[in-house]
């Protein structure tokens, strides 16, 4: 990638500086996502948080404030950055513009991590505010893996794909999802984000073990963990839920993480909330729970060690 210097600040809080931000590994530690409501709290603090995570396209436009507010968070946390829009399973392609803007971002705020979802958002250049579920066959399977190879050497780096939540089954899949997302692994060298909740939200919508989902999954492929709340409905008298990242962790989503984490081992974890945003504090209880998991990971290692 072309060497970029990234716009800076000065102790005045809004004057550019030629200040480089240097690579940062995301830690194995627990993070939460940055949204809008809290950045005044990073800007005007230091709150106690190992991480955190961004939505790329919340940040693409070059320069005004939203930008510079990232840089300056950027110089004090580690980052990564989780696409929403890329389409990695849209058959018409990727966009060349909208990967080049990535690119740029990333170029300039330099993730520790890069990831994207499986699942389609565009079609003939229209947006859909959506991520819309693949089929499970090779036709699919060959557009992701093509569409993830543009997008890594784009980016001139690995990135994350992130399992979706589902809520209907395509009758053309002739493969299971665990597989597919392996083989996709396989094909085009990506590495795997697990959301557990997504596990937890499909497993109950399609009535499968999230258990031997997740031990289908090639663990040593996982770059990171994912967990965030869901909402139940009932729908034609069926029990449905909705990945709709608005409430605390529950209980099943915390019991498959510990899972998730004796299965790969310890990773970095992110607390997601997307909607009905609550104080800060409230995402910071969570991730220190999510930080527990990884604690007693770490403690039961050392006993075996020991």
């Amino acid at each position: 990638m072309t060497a970029f210097t990234p716009v800076g600040w000065t102790a005045q809080g809004d004057s550019p500086v030629a200040d480089p931000i240097p690579a940062t590994p995301i830690p194995m530690a627990a993070g939460i996502g940055l949204r809008h409501p809290h950045l005044p709290d990073f800007l005007n603090g230091r709150p106690e948080v190992a991480w955190l995570e961004v939505h790329s396209e919340n940040f693409l436009a070059e320069g005004g404030p939203r930008r510079r507010a990232l840089e300056k968070i950027r110089h004090d946390y580690p980052v990564s950055c989780h696409g929403v829009g890329l389409s990695l399973g849209s058959a018409e392609g990727l966009s060349e513009e909208h990967l080049t803007r990535l690119a740029t971002l990333f170029d300039e705020i330099q993730p520790g991590l890069v990831s994207e979802h499986v699942a389609w958002s565009v079609d003939q250049g229209t947006y859909l505010n959506d991520l819309l579920p693949l089929p499970y066959t090779e036709e699919a399977l060959t557009v992701l893996c093509r569409n993830i190879e543009q997008a890594q050497e784009a980016f001139g780096r690995r990135i994350l794909v992130e399992n979706p939540s589902s809520y209907l089954q395509f009758d053309a899949s002739r493969m299971g999802e665990a597989e597919f997302l392996a083989e996709a692994v396989r094909r085009s060298g990506c590495g795997l984000l697990l959301d557990v909740n997504n596990i937890v939200v499909s497993a109950e919508n399609h009535d499968f073990d999230p258990l031997a989902y997740l031990q289908a999954l090639p663990h040593e492929a996982v770059g990171e963990i994912h967990v965030a709340g869901h909402a139940e409905v009932e729908l034609e008298g069926h029990r449905l839920l909705i990945d709709d990242h608005g409430s605390r962790v529950p209980a099943a989503v915390w019991d498959l993480l510990e899972a998730a984490l004796a299965h790969c081992g310890p990773l970095p974890v992110l607390v997601e909330w997307d909607t009905a945003i609550p104080e800060l504090s409230v995402l910071l209880e969570e991730a220190a729970t999510a930080q527990g998991a990884l604690d007693r990971l770490t403690a039961e290692a050392a006993r075996h060690a020991g």
